[in-house]
This record gives structure tokens, C-alpha cells and sequence, in this order.
């Protein structure tokens, strides 16, 4: 494994985890710690960020540009992945299990439809 990657996996780890204690924190009530778990997420969105930065500049990458595909490719990630949490959060916390289940289907959708958006499809 390259030093780059590993690097990059355990920074992405601790995002992720740091995103969804947050998340958590945040969104069940019987913890009570709203204002924490939106700091917590924010802290992993942020760890996040950097690692990507991080890993292309030991990659020798070239800079993200921003274009128009860029953008919508980040929201629809964005929506996707909101989509797909409050799906579960309405199953196993409000006790909406129709609802949570069909808005879970459409936020994996959402994000299934990331590949060809970014990857296109080819023959």
C-alpha cells in the first residue's frame, strides 16, 4: 500500500466517524446534544476536506477545477446522501418505516445515479 493511500484512509476513517457520531448526536433526541453534533459533523466534513487535499497533493494531482459537472455532481451527492440519512432516521427513530423506506430507496438512487454523472457510461 502506498504511503499516500494510507494516509488517506485513516484521515477518511476519522472523518467519517467524527461525521457520523455528529450526525447522530444531532439528529436522536434522547441524547440531547444538538449544538455539539452539528459541531462534530462539521468537524468531520471539515477533516474530510482536507484529507482529499491532502491526498492530491501527495498524489502530484493536478487542483479540483470547478465547473458546472462539478457542481452538480456535489449536490446530487449532497441530496443523495440527506436523502438516504433522515430515510433511516424516519425508519429507526420516528417510527416511519413507509416513508423512511421509500426515501432511503430514492437517496441510494440519487447516489447510484453519481456513477454514470461522473464516470459516464462507455461500450
Amino acid at each position: 500500500m502506498k504511503k499516500s493511500s494510507f494516509i488517506a484512509m485513516v484521515l477518511g476513517t476519522a472523518s467519517g466517524m467524527l461525521f457520523a457520531l455528529g450526525m447522530c448526536m444531532a439528529l436522536i433526541p434522547e441524547w440531547d446534544m444538538f449544538q455539539p453534533g452539528i459541531l462534530f459533523g462539521c468537524a468531520g466534513l471539515l477533516l474530510g476536506l482536507i484529507t482529499l487535499l491532502i491526498w492530491r497533493k501527495m498524489e502530484h494531482k493536478a487542483p479540483i477545477r470547478i465547473s458546472g459537472k462539478t457542481v452538480c455532481a456535489g449536490l446530487l451527492a449532497v441530496a443523495g446522501a440527506l436523502m438516504f440519512g433522515v430515510g433511516l432516521c424516519l425508519s429507526m427513530v420516528w417510527g416511519q418505516m413507509f416513508l423512511g423506506i421509500v426515501l432511503g430507496f430514492l437517496g441510494i438512487g440519487a447516489l447510484l445515479c453519481l456513477v454514470p454523472l461522473i464516470k459516464g457510461l462507455k461500450e
